[in-house]
């Protein structure tokens, strides 16, 4: 297991483009941005399913390996449970402001 290390290049793709979009494109971006963590979220989901039964069914699999592809669907859920907690908390301080 490789751990990448994180370089100039990956974060300035991170980084939010000065250029001007239209809501439209801002809503498809973000719509795609989310699509893109749920589909992420449910690959680690299925790959801890998938270990989780070659182990059950005596398959060609460590014990640790399991483990590990199980946090790391564990933690992926925790943080898109808390993304989403902070995004509903942010749109429920928007509605309580006053115009």
């Amino acid at each position: 297991m490789a751990i990448t290390a994180i370089t100039n290049n990956s974060l300035a793709t991170m980084q939010v483009e000065n250029t001007r979009q239209t809501p439209f494109e801002a809503q498809q971006n973000f719509a795609n941005s989310l699509k893109d963590a749920i589909s992420s979220l449910n690959e680690k989901q299925i790959e801890s399913d998938k270990a989780t039964n070659t182990l059950i069914s005596g398959g060609d699999i460590e014990l640790h390996d399991v483990m590990i592809a199980s946090q790391k669907a564990s933690v992926a859920m925790e943080l898109t449970m808390q993304v989403r907690n902070k995004a509903v908390e942010a749109y429920q301080e928007m509605m309580r402001m006053s115009v």
